[in-house]
């Protein structure tokens, strides 16, 4: 799951040395097949959206996480998982840079073994917790609808602490795998340091393909059924119980299904073409897929473009699960607006954590008056 900046060049400029030397040898490699694509335009394409990324998820989560943590709201609910989602997101996109600065070298890595290993470290485990947490918030939302009052909310706030320590540290292993065998060599051609993956002689294909099915499975195969299937049974769930509401109801449960669906479709195209590629290359590796040298050039390029795309969740999650959120606008609100405000008495906000929906409606029409 990590970006593989150098991989990209190494592609580019020598062939026997593309991750699997002697026994690190490619399917590529072993055809021969020469580039057809265009070299700059794929590398300045991949510098600008990991430039893109980086401008605009930084302060995003930046803010989730500043907002989430003054509201303390973080300590109720699923926002919990949101304030970790965002945690998790801002530190994917603090290592683009070093990726960024690494492509503008032609795949160069001037940082040094230690930083080879841990900004590969700090990126996947924070891929895989970005993940998890996703599925974590799904069940939690499903559970909280159909077990209203069986658990105590301090119950209810002991285990959202224990699951949210568990997906960590399942993040943190199922991220050693691929760190493990990263180095920082030199290259034969050139004058080059490289940060890639050295994995054993005696069969470096099947623990390339292994760590790749690994993503695969956990970045995608188990963690959307959880997602895909809390989700239906809460929009199914909304579903009855909106026969029984009044006819605003029925519309509140409408959108709160459309919200739903956003979820999912979110998910499936951020993570999706990404983890689909990763399981074909997989499977090309292994020659159950027999490539044509066109068809291996377009899955390399495939692969580090989805990867790319696959990064976008970290703009997108901030506006899917935290500013579309009436509650989070609120405290934006209160962070940035009710602070420097006189009218209707709302700078006694500032003192208190929670905002009432009556003072909610305050802000939104200065005219309404409290009661």
């Amino acid at each position: 799951m990590s970006l593989s900046a150098n991989e990209l060049t190494e592609f580019f400029t020598m062939w026997e040395e593309l991750n699997f030397t002697d026994a690190n040898i490619s399917r590529v490699e072993m055809q021969m097949c020469p580039t057809s694509f265009n070299r700059s335009a794929l590398l300045h394409a991949i510098c600008t959206l990991y430039a893109f990324i980086f401008v605009v998820g930084l302060p995003a989560n930046a803010l989730v996480v500043w907002v989430s943590w003054r509201s303390e709201r973080h300590k109720h609910g699923t926002h919990l998982y949101i304030l970790n989602l965002a945690v998790a997101d801002l530190c994917v996109v603090s290592t683009l840079p070093v990726w960024v600065s690494s492509l503008a070298q032609e795949g160069h890595w001037p940082f040094g073994q230690a930083a080879c290993k841990l900004t590969h470290l700090v990126l996947n485990v924070n891929l895989f917790a970005s993940i998890f947490f996703l599925a974590c918030m799904s069940v939690d939302r499903y559970l909280s609808v159909v077990r209203t009052g069986e658990i105590s909310h301090r119950r209810g706030r002991q285990i959202r602490c224990l699951v949210c320590v568990v997906t960590w540290l399942l993040a943190l292993f199922a991220s050693i795998p691929d760190t493990y065998f990263l180095e920082s060599v030199k290259s034969v051609h050139g004058n080059m340091t490289l940060c890639h993956p050295v994995y054993p002689q005696d069969n470096p294909l099947q623990w390339m393909v292994g760590i790749q099915l690994s993503f695969v499975v956990l970045g995608f195969v188990i963690p959307f059924p959880f997602i895909a299937v809390s989700y239906a049974l809460l929009a199914n769930t909304l579903a009855s119980s909106s026969s029984h509401s009044p006819s605003n109801g029925d519309q509140d449960h409408s959108v709160s299904r459309k919200v739903i669906l956003m979820y999912i479709v979110v998910f499936i195209a951020c993570w999706a073409p990404y983890h689909a590629v990763l399981f074909v290359d997989a499977l090309a590796v292994l020659g159950v897929l027999l490539l044509g040298c066109s068809l291996e050039n377009g899955l390399f390029v495939a692969l580090h473009l989805t990867q790319c795309l696959s990064l976008l969740h970290c703009c997108v999650n901030p506006v899917v699960y935290s500013f579309a959120h009436r509650h989070y606008r609120y405290d934006l609100m209160k962070a940035f607006i009710f602070k420097y405000s006189k009218r209707a008495g709302l700078e006694r906000l500032i003192e208190g954590s929670q905002g009432t929906e009556t003072e909610y409606a305050v802000a939104e029409n200065p005219s309404t008056t409290v009661s």
